[in-house]
């Protein structure tokens, strides 16, 4: 085969917006959307040995159903798909495309030497979300409660407490709802990390 041919294996590769526009080595996986639509399933466990694609399979999953509100961006995502499975499922699936809100969370950072430092790495991960998402809710601040619209603020801004941080990703879904009618996608990623990281460092209970 000519050098043409070839093309880069995606070692290390999570990111599947890099994957495809960086022309690396791609085994399609992505009926495994349709498989999820299938199944109708409100919550769905991920269980696969380590280095089996489970963050890139989510990052996958962000850039197919994640509605940005920006139709450049919405674009953008949709042509990642190009020429993949998924695109010959039908309009069933492919309507689903750019249709959610999405928090793409991960849990990793949180594998710290003690509760207080771990509680603060969490704290960061949901902050750079709701950051990511605030020009929707500023857009649709008009539609929150005032209350509402303050603990977004705050959580966005790294200003929340631990109790606030603990009902996040409910007010999060609330506020996207109420500031754009749709559900919300939550993918998180490295969910054990933080319980186990915290039982091997003696602060399992607290975690």
């Amino acid at each position: 085969l000519g050098m043409e041919a070839k093309k880069m294996l995606p070692i290390g590769i999570e990111n599947f917006e890099r994957l495809i526009l960086d022309g690396y080595y791609y085994v399609d996986k992505t009926l495994f959307i349709k498989e999820l639509l299938d199944l109708k399933g409100s919550v769905n466990l991920f269980l696969r040995p380590r280095r089996f694609g489970k963050t890139l399979s989510l990052s996958m999953l962000r850039y197919f159903f994640e509605d940005t509100f920006d139709e450049g961006a919405n674009a953008r995502n949709k042509a990642l798909f190009k020429d993949l499975n998924i695109m010959d499922a039908g309009e069933a699936y492919t309507c689903q495309m750019g249709a959610y809100p999405v928090v793409n969370l991960t849990l990793k950072s949180a594998k710290q030497e003690n509760y207080e430092t771990a509680c603060y790495m969490l704290q960061i991960s949901i902050a750079r979300e709701f950051e990511r998402h605030r020009g929707i809710v500023e857009r649709g601040k008009e539609r929150l409660s005032a209350k509402e619209y303050e603990q977004y603020v705050n959580i966005a801004e790294e200003r929340a407490g631990e109790k606030e941080i603990r009902d996040s990703l409910r007010l999060f879904c609330q506020c996207m709802y109420k500031a754009t009618g749709k559900n919300t996608v939550i993918l998180i990623d490295e969910y054990d990390v933080p319980l186990e990281n915290a039982y091997f460092r003696g602060f399992y209970r607290e975690m």
